[in-house]
């Protein structure tokens, strides 16, 4: 079963994408805050990370490293999740270890056809 990490301080992104994703083939996980995900990400590595491009506590690509530089078998594929299409902030995610982008607010087709590209949910 695959493991997919939202972290982002607000409740209801995480919430909806619990809902759109977490079934039978998926486990969702929730970190409010970079220094949380951080942690979480050292015990137990997801197999899917998608990063608010706007934590409270920590840039996000600060975030990409810390969790490029654990020594890990799982080499989690990164999203950053931003409000708008910003290809700086894309740029420099990707230069960090991001795979790619999400746009929010998301729905379930644009969610779901964004994870079929990773090839992790169908």
């Amino acid at each position: 079963m695959k493991r997919c990490m939202f972290v982002d301080d607000s409740s209801v992104i995480r919430k909806v994408a619990k809902r759109i994703l977490g079934g039978s083939d998926m486990v969702v996980i929730e970190a409010a805050s970079g220094f949380d995900a951080v942690e979480m990400c050292a015990a137990d590595m997801p197999d899917v990370i998608v990063v608010d491009g706007a934590l409270p506590d920590m840039p996000a690509v600060d975030f990409i490293r810390r969790v490029r530089a654990m020594e890990t078998p799982i080499a989690p594929q990164i999203l950053i999740s931003l409000v708008e299409l910003d290809v700086a902030s894309i740029m420099r995610a990707k230069r960090a270890g991001a795979q790619g982008y999400l746009l929010k607010p998301f729905n379930r087709p644009q969610l779901l056809e964004r994870f079929r590209t990773l090839k992790v949910a169908a």
